[in-house]
């Protein structure tokens, strides 16, 4: 007997490309979102070199500072515009921008299909036909190499810092409990990530919310223990209140690098009152001095702000001073924004913009000869470096005093020796330039 066959096909699922826009925290999100799709079985790309007219774009939105916010526009309105060619099937816009700027986005570009704020995943999921599985928490599909993951252990921010938006977006503290974090890290190991970089708006605030104190400290000794994590790296630590038992941490434990990244802001004590850090000049200087007693081979880096309104030419050389006695590790410095809704928005933006970043290149014009001089001391040494990826017949690595993107990192010729993405290398350093090492494998 032969089986009727049906003519009906089964309608071709969508497939969704990600696209992440601004910082690591984001790069995060994206990732949740991706492993939620995905665990929907859906057909999930990220930033695809290529899209379908059948595809539906999801726009993940910087809203931070003006050149952020330009580009996330700029990326609406270029897939909007393809949308309107027919090129694409969809266009979904979420994140930073479209929390902060929602009402004035859909009068401004009606075409897109919905607008979804920061903390709209559910939502957002079944727009798309999926729904939040809550077993797939602690589950990403990474957009990193799988060896190092962006690790996000708290959303939002309860500091009052005069000229940060990140509360109007992103809301109040929120700690992520440690077993969850503990499971997600697991999770991580087991599918071959090796290095944590631990990122929120304020790590130090850890387990306030939740705990009671700040619990960064005991997070850290219990991801430390997860088998596989050979690396784990702090961003983001705020200095006011800031936990030195997280030093005891990093000098207990090997698999916890010297390297922390705490932005300063500034160091005069008239930006400091004014930018609402809650803290001063001395004690800033105290702190610095304090963490590098603690812990003598710690890595420090810092941002800084130039241009804050208000900022006179003696509040700059002071700024200027302090880098140039401090000798930072790593820095980098933006020019002020005025951003709407914040406190500093009701003081008068009056630093030109001419006048912002040539304080910035005069900074980081300092902070290169700083970090030159910190590298060749490094010549001649042996250290541990993770190999990131293979480029132009060159090995590129890091040592535990760099993080990705941002940091130096370690060059070796690939057509004299042979290593592997995502492993680790001893390596002796032969020369050193003003942000790059170069060497060679020892084993």
């Amino acid at each position: 007997m032969k089986t009727k066959t049906s003519n009906i096909e089964t309608p071709k699922k969508p497939r969704i490309n990600v696209v992440t826009l601004g910082c690591s925290k984001n790069i995060h999100d994206s990732e949740v979102l991706m492993g939620q799709l995905r665990g929907n079985h859906l057909d999930v790309v990220h930033e695809a070199a290529h899209i379908g007219e059948d595809d539906i774009v999801v726009i993940n939105t910087c809203g931070f500072i003006d050149n952020a916010k330009q580009e996330s526009i700029d990326t609406i309105l270029q897939y909007s515009s393809l949308k309107d060619q027919g090129k694409v099937n969809k266009v979904i816009v979420t994140g930073c921008l479209s929390e902060r700027y929602k009402p004035e986005l859909q009068a401004e570009i009606p075409n897109v299909d919905a607008y979804f704020g920061t903390n709209d995943l559910q939502d957002l999921l079944q727009t798309v036909g999926a729904d939040y599985k809550y077993e797939l928490v602690g589950e990403r599909m990474l957009t990193t190499p799988a060896h190092f993951s962006y690790f996000k252990i708290a959303e939002g921010c309860n500091r009052p810092c005069s000229f940060c938006a990140i509360p109007l977006m992103r809301g109040k503290h929120v700690s992520k409990s440690m077993d969850e974090l503990v499971k997600e890290a697991k999770f991580l190991a087991k599918n071959g990530t090796k290095e944590l970089i631990l990122i929120a708006q304020d790590l130090t605030y850890y387990g306030l919310d939740i705990y009671g104190k700040r619990n960064l400290a005991d997070l850290l000794r219990r991801l430390s223990d997860v088998d596989g994590i050979e690396w784990i790296r702090l961003q983001y630590a705020y200095p006011s209140g800031f936990p030195m038992d997280i030093l005891d941490a990093m000098n207990e434990r090997e698999n916890i690098c010297n390297y922390l990244d705490m932005p300063l802001q500034h160091v005069s004590d008239a930006m400091l009152k004014s930018m609402r850090r809650g803290i001063t000049k001395q004690k800033t200087i105290d702190l610095v001095h304090a963490i590098r007693d603690k812990v003598p081979e710690i890595a420090l880096r810092t941002t800084l702000i130039c241009g804050y309104p208000g900022e006179t030419e003696q509040d700059f050389q002071e700024l200027y001073n302090w880098v140039e006695e401090t000798r930072f590790d790593r820095l980098g410095c933006f020019t002020y924004s005025h951003e709407e809704k914040t406190h500093a928005y009701q003081l008068e933006d009056n630093i030109p913009d001419n006048v912002k970043e040539e304080r910035v290149a005069s900074i980081m014009e300092l902070q290169q000869s700083i970090s030159y001089d910190i590298n060749q001391s490094k010549v001649g040494q042996t250290f541990k470096v993770m190999i990131d990826r293979l480029e132009d017949k060159q090995f590129i690595g890091r040592t535990e005093y760099d993080s990705p993107e941002v940091d130096n990192e370690v060059i070796l010729a690939a057509d004299e020796q042979y290593a592997s993405i995502g492993r680790f290398v001893e390596a002796r350093i032969n020369r050193a330039e003003d942000f790059d090492l170069y060497g060679t494998i020892v084993k």
